[in-house]
């Protein structure tokens, strides 16, 4: 979550570990370094909105921006609805996806009911 922000440039965020999904049912790895906290995920909400990136010579499986947001307001319990609220503004003003992205993975992601007041006031005020 925190750290595919942070790769996007989405937000003011500085995760002091890395944020990894995983299968709801795999086994937690086992990484002296770097820290990492672990989001678990199954289906389409694990496989859809993956990117890869090449990062130093490493191949890395990164969540588009969208799917991102959306993933924030499903953990706004463990990481703050300002942050997920600040992704949010910033991923719509800052071009970084469309709303029909948004939408869709709000949907794949299970908060669309969640997700849709915050939106609806973010259109509307850039609107005006």
């Amino acid at each position: 979550l925190l750290s595919s922000l942070q790769f996007h440039d989405i937000g003011t965020q500085s995760p002091s570990k890395a944020w990894i999904a995983i299968d709801r049912k795999a086994a937690k790895p086992h990484m002296d370094y770097p820290s990492i906290r672990i989001v678990r995920f199954t289906g389409s909400s694990l496989n859809d909105g993956i990117e890869t990136h090449d990062i130093e010579g490493v191949t890395v499986k990164i969540y588009n921006p969208a799917k991102t947001v959306a993933d924030c307001f499903k953990y706004r319990n463990k990481i703050g609805i300002d942050v997920a609220l600040e992704a949010l503004r910033e991923c719509i003003r800052g071009q970084h996806c469309t709303n029909d992205e948004l939408w869709h993975y709000a949907k794949v992601c299970r908060v669309a009911n969640v997700m849709r007041p915050y939106l609806e006031t973010i259109i509307y005020e850039m609107a005006g």
